[in-house]
């Protein structure tokens, strides 16, 4: 269970030590040289120009719009800056950004991902275009014909009044915040045990960073180096997630067959990788569905995946799965993998028969039925696995050879009568 929430979580790690490593960099670092000293300014631009880079280069949609959105909030406050600190173009565009940028990000969040260009749709270019026009707008109250003053007096309402981050960017920070957390740990995939998503985990810890800028912009180090960190947040992020997906199988959340040759390659002399493979998993498929078929693969990886003995399962492919035991005689590895078996053969997986109502007050209804009544709109299958394990020894002298030593005990299972551990 350790070993689960730590996966689960471990997201996490990189946003916080970005944050942290900003911070002390800000706080015990040198001044910079006066050659050096554009650095401060160019650098959150490198940083937030890449990030915008590499999440068109993924075709990550959302990662391109919180990219996007923080490159042109420091640049806008950046030139409004040159008009003075305590101009109204300055308080302007920072209102603007605090207000924009979350926003942006928020809709970005409820919308489904379709990558940065969705079948030539770019609608959202003239959104951009929208919004950097409004700001140009309204920084220019009082010093433009087209822009009266009645832009002063709106951003003077307590709900808007700046800096620091006014109360109503306040508002839109903390909900594009939950809707990353709940993007990053939705409730159905984290009771299932299902994969974190990086990128949303890395829009959260962007909206922080972003957040922590936007409270210290009058001090334009400050602003800078936290601007530049949230965009450093969305890189590693994107880089996160193209690791699961190279990774991890998508569908049962187990490290996939690329990741089981990447462990077999630091193997030392001992260990024991057994081979699991779902008994009678075409009729399941033919006889329930698809749905079912996947329904079972789950099953079957969640049970794999609480494996003791310091084993750790993948999926190898189709129905089969892997369960490597580093370290690990054969001996001690056979009652884990045993354990394992009579676990999946123990449950009773319910699906929902045909004849069900899927009305939630009919439900609800038939809930409080007798248990035999309610039992006969639904079914329960069973689901047996068949293992075979192997070791190094004898003619298996390479984790490869012991991986298809492990195969052919498997089908030994399988001529057996299945649902056993062969070796």
């Amino acid at each position: 269970m350790r070993a689960l929430l730590a996966a689960e979580f471990r997201p996490i790690i990189a946003p916080a030590a970005i944050i942290v490593i900003a911070a002390l960099a800000l706080w015990l670092g040198p001044a910079l040289p006066p050659s050096l000293a554009g650095l401060k300014e160019f650098g959150a631009y490198f940083v937030l120009l890449a990030g915008a880079g590499v999440s068109l280069w993924f075709n990550r949609g959302r990662a391109f719009v919180a990219a996007g959105s923080l490159l042109l909030a420091y640049a806008g406050y950046d030139y409004a800056l040159g008009l003075g600190a305590d101009s109204f173009a300055a308080r302007a565009v920072y209102t603007a950004a605090v207000l924009l940028v979350p926003l942006n990000i928020l809709v970005a969040l409820l919308m489904p991902e379709r990558g940065v260009s969705y079948h030539g749709d770019h609608r959202w270019l003239f959104i951009v275009a929208g919004e950097i026009l409004l700001v140009a707008w309204i920084a220019s109250s009082g010093r433009s014909a087209l822009s009266g003053a009645a832009w002063q007096e709106m951003l003077g309402h307590w709900l808007l009044r700046s800096p620091p981050a006014p109360l109503m960017g306040r508002v839109l920070f903390a909900a594009a915040f939950a809707a990353a957390v709940w993007r990053a740990w939705p409730p159905h995939v984290a009771k299932q045990g299902g994969p974190v998503s990086p990128i949303a985990v890395g829009q959260a810890g962007a909206l922080a960073a972003f957040f922590i800028a936007c409270e210290w912009a009058r001090n334009q180090a400050a602003f800078g180096v936290f601007t530049a960190a949230a965009g450093a947040i969305l890189m590693v992020a994107m880089l996160q997630e193209s690791h699961r997906l190279a990774f991890n199988d998508e569908l049962t959340g187990l490290p996939g067959r690329r990741a089981l040759q990447e462990a077999m390659a630091g193997l030392g002399p001992h260990y024991v990788l057994a081979m699991a493979d779902v008994d009678h998993f075409k009729s399941f498929n033919d006889t329930h569905g698809h749905d079912v078929g996947d329904q079972v693969l789950k099953l079957v990886a969640a049970r794999l995946a609480r494996v003791a003995g310091g084993g750790r399962a993948f999926r190898y492919g189709g129905e089969e799965f892997t369960v490597l035991f580093p370290h690990a005689h054969l001996e001690d590895a056979l009652p884990h993998l045993e354990e394992i078996r009579a676990s999946v053969e123990a449950y009773r997986m319910a699906v929902r028969s045909e004849e069900r109502p899927k009305d939630k007050e009919l439900g609800a209804k038939l809930r409080a039925m007798g248990e035999e009544e309610a039992r006969a709109l639904e079914k329960t299958l069973s689901v047996t696995i068949s293992i075979g394990a192997a070791a190094p020894g004898g003619g298996a002298a390479t984790p490869a050879l012991v991986l298809k030593a492990a195969d052919e005990a498997l089908y030994r299972a399988k001529r057996g009568g299945r649902n056993r551990l062969s070796r």
